[in-house]
């Protein structure tokens, strides 16, 4: 897992750069086995939540969530065991579109996917509602759009959803709202009570011998995962608004920014097709 501290690094930078247009990243541990803590992931609340994450051993910011965890921890040790567990990453303040609904490599949900993915032990990823979506019916899933007049200095400008199961990314791209991201860690491989194997020289069966291994690496994978997210969001940011200097790339943003403020456009996007004519010769 060494290349995952360079990706890291490189996702501190990225932070940093969506920092400076109001786009925050929040990753910790949502549970383990039977724990599945329901803590809220609120903008609102983000810098108590990122105290009481950094406090906790399990980088959890819940504090009875973070006592049952170590409590499964602890008994895995004592078991010979090892854990696993549930990353989240949330992401506060994304503008609408980034990504791509035309070209399948600029997907942002499947830039993120291959991103957690890619993250050593790390075997599902789900964006907003995940797998829920196939136990419900179009009408619990799918997110209606209203619109609030006081809310148009927000990022969304004031065109919102009341859930977000769609996890902030429909057709590919950002919708404005929070991009939640789940990623699923299998336990560490090396157990301290071994399991069986096969010897490759006598190819019998043997028992594995005990190395090394941690009995659960969550909390440290969270971090990785946050950071890889914050990566491929400013990946895609810098695919939209590119520019060579930072001066350049908010010159661009702003620009885009003030043509959103025109919404409803003075021509309606329908007219815009009407004199096109499509031929199948």
């Amino acid at each position: 897992a060494r290349e995952t501290a360079a990706r890291t690094a490189a996702g501190a930078v990225a932070r940093c750069l969506l920092r400076e247009f109001g786009i925050e990243t929040f990753g910790f541990v949502r549970g383990m086995l039977d724990v599945d803590s329901s803590v809220e992931i609120t903008a609102e609340r983000l810098a108590d939540l990122r105290t009481d994450r950094d406090q906790s051993v399990m980088y959890c910011p819940d504090e009875q969530s973070t006592e049952a965890m170590v409590a499964h921890v602890r008994q895995a040790k004592i078991d010979k065991d090892t854990l696993g567990g549930l990353c989240e990453v949330v992401v506060f303040g994304c503008p609408f579109g980034l990504g791509s609904c035309t070209q399948w490599s600029d997907k942002l949900d499947g830039r993120l996917a291959q991103a957690v993915m890619s993250i050593q032990a790390f075997k599902a990823v789900e964006i907003g509602l995940g797998t829920e979506c196939g136990r419900r019916f179009g009408s619990q899933v799918h997110d209606a759009i209203v619109y609030d007049e006081t809310e148009q200095g927000s990022t969304h400008r004031g065109f919102l959803r009341l859930r977000n199961n769609a996890g902030g990314i429909e057709g590919g791209m950002t919708n404005a709202m929070p991009v939640v991201v789940r990623g699923t860690m299998k336990p560490i491989s090396t157990l301290l009570q071994g399991m069986e194997s096969v010897n490759l020289n006598t190819r019998k069966s043997e028992r594995s011998d005990y190395e090394r291994s941690d009995v659960c690496a969550i909390a440290a994978a969270s971090v990785v995962m946050e950071h890889v997210v914050a990566f491929e969001i400013a990946a895609a940011f810098m695919d939209k608004f590119g520019g060579d200097s930072l001066r350049e790339l908010k010159a661009n943003y702003e620009a885009y920014s003030e043509m959103l403020q025109k919404i409803p456009l003075e021509r309606p996007v329908a007219g815009l097709f009407r004199s096109v004519k499509f031929s199948c010769s």
